[in-house]
């Protein structure tokens, strides 16, 4: 009988709530809402398609995460971790891990892209800064909303 009762209680609680769901925020004009990526894609009616020519000098987003930051004493103090890009349209930060060893106690800052520079030399990057380990580690963090994939 105990395992009747239980079940009913439970059967109850569930018929008598109702589903709880997030409030969608309606989109902004001109936006359209998209799938799950938590991002607004502009309206197929207000964006004119361009088509953009890659020179040989343009650096791909893919060549520099995971790219090694140096120093002007070419000592390491740091790793491009990700891109941060306004509103889809321009660059605006470059995520860098300081700290750490393989992974752990590692931090994140986000650097001005407009103070970094980029060599590459045989088709290997290279990303540098006129800092040093210390000032980076105490630079002001960034955290990811969620754990990035």
């Amino acid at each position: 009988m105990s395992k009747n009762l239980i079940f009913s209680a439970l059967a109850l609680t569930f018929v008598s709530f109702p589903a709880l769901a997030q409030n969608a925020t309606p989109p902004a004009a001109g936006m359209a809402p998209s799938s799950n990526t938590g991002m607004k894609m502009a309206d197929t009616a207000t964006v004119k398609l361009k088509f953009v020519t890659v020179k040989p000098a343009d650096v791909m987003s893919s060549k520099l995460v995971g790219t090694t930051v140096y120093n002007n004493k070419n000592e390491t103090v740091g790793e491009v971790e990700d891109l941060v890009i306004e509103n889809g349209k321009a660059l605006t930060g470059v995520v860098v891990s300081v700290g750490g060893f393989l992974g752990l106690g590692e931090s994140y800052v986000v650097l001005d892209p407009s103070t970094l520079a980029i060599s590459n030399k045989n088709g290997n990057s290279a990303v540098h800064a006129d800092t040093d380990k210390d000032t980076l580690k105490s630079a002001p963090k960034f955290e990811y909303s969620k754990k990035k994939s």
